[in-house]
């Protein structure tokens, strides 16, 4: 593949002042350098995914921003605030929710259990009803344990847990993973009514067709930088160059 230019000035939505501007983001973990000096930003009410291939970069970079990674430089502005020297707590008060690909359901309680175990954080964030309405199916299973719950299913519940607490700035990574075409299509749907309301959104995303379908526009991380943004209205000219980024 040939190699690309870092992407050093990353659009953003004409007119509209970044939510979130990321600078210079690098990541560690232990003496394993894996962030060099990632830049984006997010405008608000926007979706934006970060593709690339495994080991890339972009999981590290969500969790950078959640502030659960130790060992961490560079800027992640937020509302205005500089969020970089912050602990993860500090940062889910401002606003901002993480759903990790391993959804962090616990085996052991049931459902309304699960969704009841984060306390409310800030104003705004959406009752047990509403949250229903989005996933029917955990009203269905409310007092299932986790551990009877499909994939999909914990995806839900763990999407809803985290609207419960207030966060308006989501993190989602990998939601689709491992989930039946049918299911993919809901989790699709809820991101896109979300959007509606309001919320913003980053989006960690193998399967970039489904990418497609939710997001504004999608950036490309490639051994920890950012080297690519592409608009989704773009997205078919750009196809092949893509295939190219992924390696598929």
């Amino acid at each position: 593949m040939a190699t690309t230019e870092v992407l050093r000035v990353p659009a953003v939505v004409a007119g509209a002042a970044p939510l979130l501007k990321v600078r210079g983001l690098e990541a560690w973990y232990g003496e394993s350098h894996v962030l060099h000096g990632i830049d984006f930003d997010v405008a608000p009410g926007e979706v934006v995914t970060l593709l690339g291939r495994n080991g890339a970069g972009k999981t590290t970079t969500l969790k950078s921003i959640m502030g659960v990674i130790g060992k961490r430089t560079g800027s992640a502005i937020f509302e205005g605030k500089e969020t970089i020297a912050l602990p993860s707590r500090a940062i889910a008060r401002l606003g901002i929710g993480y759903v990790p690909e391993e959804r962090g359901i616990y085996s052991s309680l049931s459902v309304e259990e699960n969704l009841m175990l984060p306390p409310r954080i800030r104003d705004g964030g959406l009752g047990v009803e509403q949250i229903f309405q989005l996933f029917p199916n955990l009203k269905e299973r409310l007092r299932s344990q986790g551990t009877k719950l499909s994939g999909g299913e914990q995806q839900m519940l763990a999407i809803g847990r985290i609207l419960r607490t207030g966060a308006h700035f989501l993190l989602l990574d990998e939601p689709t993973e491992g989930l039946a075409p049918v299911i993919i299509d809901q989790i699709g749907a809820t991101i896109r009514k979300l959007k509606q309301e309001g919320y913003t959104i980053i989006l960690v995303e193998q399967n970039f067709r489904f990418a497609a379908t939710v997001a504004d526009r999608h950036y490309v991380v490639e051994q920890g930088k950012v080297i690519d943004m592409i608009p989704n209205a773009e997205l078919d000219r750009n196809i092949d160059k893509l295939h190219s980024y992924l390696g598929v």
